[in-house]
């Protein structure tokens, strides 16, 4: 590998929406996340629906569900 062009491996704090806070290896010293294993819905088990601006209520009515 060529010497000095390769940015510096480090410990990074990695911050979620949800509060958790752990750390891991990056060349960032910080990372901000929206979601993370704890609060994913695929990982906790729990469904969260955003209707933003009753696009499930349409999408529901115009289907007959």
């Amino acid at each position: 590998m060529k010497e000095n062009i390769h940015p510096q491996y480090q410990k990074c704090v990695v911050k979620c929406a949800c509060g958790e806070v752990f750390e891991t290896g990056s060349v960032e010293k910080e990372i901000n996340v929206e979601i993370c294993s704890k609060c994913h819905p695929f990982f906790t088990g729990k469904q969260k629906l955003v209707d933003s601006g009753g696009r499930v209520d349409r999408f529901k009515k115009r289907y007959g569900i």
